[in-house]
C-alpha cells in the first residue's frame, strides 16, 4: 500500500516588480509634493493640510491627467490592485492619525469648561448637521451615486458639514498665542464635544450606508456604537491602561509605540468587524489612551512625528488625488459647491452664536467660537474619503466637501484675529468702566488714555500664559 501523498499549498506570489516600482514612485512623488507644498502653505500662515491636498490635486485628474495624459496613466494606472496598494498605505496613515489625535484629547478640559462647552459644542454640531441634511435632500438626484438612497446621502452630507477639526484649530490657536487663553480653551473644549458626537454619527451613518436603510439596520447602527463605547469604558480602559503601564516600564519609547499601534489596529479591526467604520475604533482607542494613567505620554512623541510628518501628509495627498476640479466648470456643480459652502459656514456660526447666547457670552466671543469651530480641515477630509469609499459620495460631491474643508480652514485665522481684537477691546472697556465708576467717561485708547490691552477674555478668569 503506497504512502499518502502530501499536497503542498502553492505559495501566494509576492508583489510583482512593476507594481512595486509604481507604488514606490507614487509614494515618492506624493510625499515630495506634499512636503514642499505643505511647507509653502505654512510659510504663508495657512494650514499645512491645504498644501498637502494640493499635492494630490496636481498629480490627479485636475492637472497632470489633462496636461500629460500618457505619464499620468503610467504613474496612476487604474487597475484595482495598484490603486488598492496606495489606498492601504493611506488607510494605515489615517487610522494612526485619528488614534494619535484621540490620544491628545483633553477630556479634563471638557469637564473644566463643563456646561458652556457642552452647549456650544452641541449647538455647533446640531445646527449645521440639520442644515446639511436639508441641503442633501434639496440637491438634484444627479449628485447622489447610483445605488445610494437620497436619505443616506443627505445624512452623510449633514455629518460632513457638522464636524470640526481639532488638529487644525489647535495649530491655529497655538500660532496666534490663544491656546492657553480662556476663549482658546473654550473653543477646544467645544470642538472635543463636537468631534466625539461627530465620530459617533459618522459610524452610525456609515453602517446605514453599508447595510441599507431599514428599521432593523437603523436600530443596529445606533446600538452597536453604544455597545462599543460601553465595552471600551468597562473592559477596554483597564486593558489599555495596563498594556501602556507594562510597556512603559522600559526606558525606551519603542515598546510604548508598538503597544499603541497594536491597540489602535485591533480597535479599528473590531469596529470594522461589526460593520462600523474602522476610524471610529481608532478614535475610541485614542480616547482610552488619553484617559489612561501611570504612563509617560512623552514616549509617543516619535510616533507622533512619523504620523504627522509622513503618514498624514501622504493620506491627504492621496485624498487630493480623488478631487476633480474640472467638475466645477459645470455650472450646476459650481452652484452646488457654493450652496454647500454657505450652508456649512452659516450653520457653524449660527450654532456657535446660539450656544454662546445660551451661555450669556457677548457677540464677539460668539464670533470667535464660530470661527474656531468652522475650521473643518482634517476631519472633514477623512469623512469625505469615507463617503467616497462607501459610494455614498461620487467625485463631484467628494470634491465639493473637500473644498469646504479647505476654505473653512483658511477662513479661521483672519476671522478669529478680528473677533479677538473686539473681545479685548470690550474687556478693556468693561475694566475701565468698573475702575472709573458708572458716571466716568472712558478715555480713548487712540488718544493715549486707558490701560494697555491685556487680552482679557470675559469668559471666566483669564489665563495669560503665552506659547
Amino acid at each position: 500500500m503506497s504512502a499518502p501523498v502530501t499536497v503542498l499549498a502553492t505559495p501566494v506570489a509576492s508583489i510583482g516588480e512593476h507594481p512595486l516600482l509604481i507604488l514606490l514612485l507614487q509614494l515618492a512623488f506624493l510625499m515630495l509634493l506634499a512636503l514642499v507644498l505643505g511647507r509653502l502653505a505654512t510659510y504663508f500662515k495657512l494650514p499645512a493640510v491645504a498644501g498637502e491636498l494640493a499635492a494630490g490635486v496636481l498629480v490627479g485628474p485636475s492637472v497632470l491627467k489633462p496636461l500629460v495624459p500618457s505619464f499620468s496613466a503610467w504613474l496612476l494606472p487604474q487597475q484595482p490592485e495598484q490603486v488598492h496598494l496606495l489606498d492601504a498605505v493611506g488607510q494605515l496613515g489615517v487610522l494612526l492619525l485619528v488614534g494619535v489625535t484621540g490620544s491628545e484629547m483633553n477630556i479634563g478640559l471638557v469637564r473644566k469648561r463643563g456646561i458652556i462647552a457642552g452647549k456650544v459644542g452641541i449647538t455647533g454640531l446640531v445646527v449645521p448637521l440639520g442644515l446639511g441634511v436639508a441641503t442633501g435632500f434639496l440637491l438634484p438626484h444627479s449628485f447622489v451615486p447610483a445605488g445610494t438612497s437620497q436619505t443616506t446621502f443627505a445624512m452623510f452630507l449633514g455629518v460632513a458639514t457638522g464636524v470640526s477639526a481639532i488638529p487644525v484649530i489647535a495649530k491655529t490657536l497655538l500660532d496666534m498665542k490663544l491656546l492657553h487663553r480662556d476663549i482658546g480653551q473654550l473653543i477646544l473644549a467645544a470642538c472635543v464635544v463636537d468631534d466625539v458626537a461627530g465620530w459617533f454619527l459618522l459610524s452610525v451613518v456609515s453602517a446605514m450606508a453599508t447595510a441599507g436603510l431599514t428599521a432593523g439596520v437603523v436600530t443596529t447602527s445606533i446600538v452597536w456604537p453604544v455597545v462599543v463605547v460601553l465595552f471600551a469604558a468597562v473592559i477596554g480602559r483597564p486593558v489599555v491602561g495596563g498594556a501602556l503601564r507594562l510597556a512603559g516600564r522600559s526606558e525606551s519609547p519603542a515598546p510604548t509605540i508598538a503597544t499603541v499601534v497594536v491597540l489602535v489596529m485591533f480597535s479599528s479591526a473590531a469596529t470594522q468587524a461589526v460593520h462600523l467604520e474602522s476610524i471610529f475604533g481608532a478614535f475610541v482607542c485614542g480616547v482610552l489612551i488619553a484617559t489612561s494613567k501611570g504612563w509617560d505620554p512623552r514616549k509617543l512623541e516619535p510616533l507622533r512625528v512619523v504620523v504627522l510628518a509622513f503618514l498624514a501628509p501622504l493620506f491627504f495627498a492621496t485624498a487630493g488625488l480623488r478631487m476633480d476640479l474640472t467638475a466645477l466648470a459645470r455650472p450646476v456643480v459650481l452652484v452646488a459647491a457654493l450652496v454647500v459652502l454657505v450652508v456649512a459656514v452659516i450653520g457653524k456660526f449660527v450654532g456657535a452664536f446660539l450656544g454662546a447666547w445660551l451661555s450669556r457670552m457677548n457677540r464677539w466671543e460668539a464670533l470667535a467660537l464660530g470661527a474656531g469651530m468652522n475650521s473643518r480641515g482634517v476631519v472633514e477630509v477623512i469623512v469625505a474619503m469615507t463617503g467616497l469609499r462607501l459610494h455614498v459620495l461620487d467625485t463631484k460631491t467628494y470634491t465639493i466637501i473637500v473644498l469646504v474643508a479647505i476654505v473653512t480652514s483658511l477662513m479661521a485665522p483672519p476671522i478669529l484675529r478680528f473677533a479677538m481684537t473686539r473681545v479685548e477691546e470690550t474687556a478693556q472697556a468693561k475694566l475701565l468702566g468698573r475702575a472709573a465708576g458708572p458716571d466716568a467717561e472712558l478715555p480713548s485708547p487712540a488718544a493715549g488714555g486707558g490701560v494697555p490691552a491685556q487680552g482679557l477674555d470675559t469668559v471666566g478668569a483669564a489665563d495669560q500664559r503665552g506659547d
